[in-house]
């Protein structure tokens, strides 16, 4: 089931009024899947660009550059590829982003959940971390929320507090008014610091069941077309989220 997380310093007691989602792999399918799709087709280890990620401190900082807007796509894509060739993988650099995402699609239960709630007067913020120049092309982002805020144009990202400070400030509504969707636990723990609670999102049609019971509509019961992340799946490699 999709859990509804109690921020750490303030549990109120009044139900959440506003929404900030996360984009990769809540209002598309899974990063994860994507990442190891790609990972097997360059290796034998499905598991090697979220290890890259995760675990190896120069593929870490330049994601950080790269999400902050410090770094652009093709810088960051040779150094991803430079780190790979050190792991024993040889890829080119060009267009590297573009097939660690190329698996990821849209969301189809999650992004009418969005409609649904604006339709009833919620108000909606994606709060994203952005990898690679066109990981939002095809989507029109403006039309799914009232306020986007994305990593590479503020600088700042999650689980960093400002990028949902600033978010909560651009829709005009407090930390503590706020539930953040999340599939990784480690940015809604970031948000927690500010007060929002957190609904980590592992399957779509439980997370749109939460939303119904959290915002009162009697439905969110989805398409059934959840996107299979599976209700176990842990917090992962951070991505286009």
């Amino acid at each position: 089931m999709a859990e509804v997380l109690e921020a750490a310093e303030d549990r109120p007691d009044t139900p959440p009024s506003a929404v900030l989602t996360d984009f990769g792999g809540v209002l598309t399918t899974s990063v994860l899947d994507s990442f190891r799709s790609y990972s097997a087709r360059v290796s034998d280890d499905p598991l090697l660009i979220e290890r890259l990620f995760r675990e190896d401190a120069e593929s870490s900082a330049l994601l950080v550059e790269h999400e902050c807007g410090r770094m652009g796509e093709a810088e960051f894509e040779k150094g991803i590829a430079g780190r790979l060739r050190q792991k024993g993988v040889d890829v080119g650099s060009a267009g590297l982003v573009a097939g660690v995402g190329a698996g990821m699609r849209p969301d189809e239960t999650m992004l009418a959940a969005l409609r649904e709630l604006r339709a009833q007067g919620v108000p909606v913020a994606i709060v994203s971390n952005a990898l690679g120049d066109d990981c939002y092309q095809g989507y029109d982002l403006d039309a799914l929320a009232d306020v986007v805020v994305i990593s590479s144009e503020i600088g700042s990202r999650k689980p960093g507090r400002r990028i949902y400070r600033t978010a909560c400030e651009r829709l005009g509504v407090e930390p503590s008014a706020c539930v953040m969707i999340d599939d990784l636990e480690h940015n809604l723990r970031g948000a927690a610091r500010l007060g929002i609670r957190g609904l980590h999102h592992l399957d779509s049609d439980e997370t749109t069941r939460a939303l119904g019971e959290l915002f009162g509509n009697g439905n969110g019961n989805g398409n059934g077309n959840g996107n299979g992340n599976g209700p176990h799946a842990g917090p992962g490699a951070p991505g286009p989220a």
